[in-house]
């Protein structure tokens, strides 16, 4: 990337943000299905990823891909916008008509902005039962931040609700007139779909899986519909059609209260993902060189 191109780029979202803690946290992990298939509703996105995704082939790959790009847009420094770049390209020539018979683009405003979109809600809905409820002030900086993540996909102001209070107007048009229960969010939400094992990691590990799969993926699927479908903003699941019954909300709130529990006392290597850990320890680094330079010549540590 040339010097011009550097300065002009849209930043990320800042160190210490609520963005900043929330996407490179384990419990993110949990979310991002929920936000993965809200997007797929949209019947553009939907007919994009089920036309032109290997999502059914190689879902390691995939979302090993997905959560890396997320992790750039936050983390990645002056190659967040570069993956922005990297990103628009890849989708110029996804383009076809959706399940209303409908010419779609994948960088149409409407289409490429609503996948941003999804990551807000989801968030804030999640962090309920995840992490703590976010105050006004919280909310606010969430969506100022997420703002920041879509001008790094290189999505105009223009074509993103500027506020949340015309945020939430907007996405409440799009769960009336366009959100619809997609093949894609079929596959998605299904427990009885094959789904190749984990081809990633070291030999044996993958050996292993491999062997133990028919036994393991069960209850996994069952384990994937069951946090996407929770996490999901109550109004979003109902638009899509999802059941969602009492019991599964009970249920749902137990498993939120022991990882609400357990993820912050993790030490800091198993609790953040490895974007996120050295985005830390990288901004830790700074702040104390920072510190080191504007102590008085001779000072000592701590002193003004």
């Amino acid at each position: 990337m040339n010097t011009e191109t550097a300065r002009s780029a849209p930043a990320p979202p800042p160190p210490g943000g609520v963005l900043w803690s929330l996407s490179g946290d384990i419990r993110a992990l949990l979310m991002l299905p929920a936000a993965l298939t809200l997007q797929v509703a949209h019947p553009a996105v939907g007919a994009g990823v089920d036309e032109h995704s290997v999502f059914r082939t190689d879902p390691w790959g995939r979302g090993e891909r997905s959560l890396r790009s997320l992790q750039l847009w936050v983390y990645g420094g002056e190659a967040a916008a570069e993956e922005g770049r990297r990103l628009r390209k890849l989708h110029r020539t996804i383009q076809g008509t959706d399940t209303r018979g409908r010419r779609y683009h994948a960088l149409s405003p409407a289409n490429y902005a609503w996948v941003h979109a999804t990551g807000f809600p989801v968030y804030q809905h999640a962090a309920r039962y995840l992490v703590r409820p976010l105050t006004d002030a919280q909310e606010r900086a969430l969506y100022r931040e997420w703002l920041q993540v879509g001008r790094i996909l290189g999505i105009h102001d223009r074509d993103m609700p500027q506020t949340i209070e015309e945020f939430w107007p907007y996405f409440r048009k799009v769960l009336a007139d366009e959100i619809e229960l997609t093949v894609v969010v079929e596959d998605l939400i299904a427990t009885d779909r094959p789904v190749p094992s984990p081809d990633r990691g070291p030999l044996p590990v993958r050996l292993l899986l491999k062997a133990l799969w028919p036994v393991l993926l069960p209850p996994l699927a069952r384990f994937r519909r069951f946090v996407t479908i929770g996490l999901m903003p109550p109004d979003a699941r109902v638009a899509i059609g999802l059941e969602w019954t009492d019991a599964q909300e009970r249920q749902l709130r137990r498993f939120c209260g022991v990882v609400r529990r357990v993820v912050p006392v993790l030490p800091e290597r198993l609790r953040y993902l490895p974007y996120a850990r050295r985005a830390r320890a990288a901004h830790r680094e700074a702040v104390r060189g920072d510190g080191k330079l504007r102590r008085k010549p001779g000072a000592p540590a701590g002193s003004a």
